[in-house]
């Protein structure tokens, strides 16, 4: 059997750690598929055991359809043993980089018909060059009130790595339901 691992990004980090998460999990003997939300149409559920969401946040939400496709499909999330993951800036900070501690991941999961087994929540990347004018402006204002970074001219990323890695080793360990 297999691990689904599903994903919604708007500017490419999430997809970048469900990507390695996917490889950790390789390494540990334990087959995956990595497929973006957006793109998914039919999924072949019985060929997988596990899913792991990962999805990432932009002006304090999740994509819309994250959410709706936690609807759709709780019957088949409930069924398999699940995680999920949030991606976001607040989270560069040690403090916010728990699901209990994470006020975007924890407002989803109290309002969610979907309770993952496992959650996490890790800093994304901070991209300034790529962002269009409107977004540059309004993350970088963000930013600003944040004590962050403000220069537009660089890209950086907060991704603790082995915080990932770790993630990826306790889904591993994840019994099937």
């Amino acid at each position: 059997m297999k691990t689904l691992i599903l994903f919604s990004t708007r500017d490419g980090q999430t997809r970048e750690i469900a990507s390695y998460i996917s490889s950790e999990l390789k390494e540990l003997g334990v087959e995956s598929d990595v497929v973006n939300l957006h793109r998914c149409e039919d999924i072949a559920w019985a060929n997988y055991d596990r899913v792991i969401i990962g999805a990432s946040i932009r002006y304090g939400h999740f994509h819309a359809s994250v959410e709706a496709f936690v609807k759709k499909h709780q019957l088949q999330l409930k069924e398999r043993a699940s995680a999920f993951f949030a991606v976001n800036l607040v989270a560069r900070k040690p403090e916010k980089r728990s699901p209990q501690t994470n006020p975007y991941t924890r407002k989803f999961l109290l309002n969610s018909v979907w309770q993952p087994d496992h959650c996490a929540v890790f800093a994304g990347a901070l991209r300034y060059p790529r962002y269009g004018w409107l977004d540059r402006f309004m993350i970088r204002l963000i930013m600003k009130m944040t004590d962050g970074e403000t220069d537009t001219s660089k890209e950086v990323v907060y991704t603790d790595w082995q915080q990932v890695a770790r993630f990826a080793h306790e889904i591993a360990q994840l019994s099937t339901k």
